[in-house]
């Protein structure tokens, strides 16, 4: 169990680190829904956390570069 909190931190960590502006945002909003979702679905907060960052992460990148194409 450790482990896996450990390996969830990390990527957590990771992630913000490599991201910026928009991506922060999608990761953060992301982690919290995850982190709540993970929760509720067996404790697996910090898991469902660093999933959903990386989803957001997505998703957020996904809606700058659709945006930035709609611009031009």
């Amino acid at each position: 169990m450790k482990k896996v909190q450990i390996l969830g931190i990390s990527l957590c960590m990771a992630m913000a680190a490599l991201s910026t502006g928009a991506q922060a945002k999608g990761c953060l909003t992301g982690a919290a829904a995850g982190g709540v979702g993970g929760h509720f679905l067996g404790h697996h907060a910090m898991l469902g956390a660093a999933a959903g960052c990386a989803v957001g992460h997505y998703h957020a990148k996904h809606k700058v570069e659709k945006q930035q194409v709609a611009h031009r």
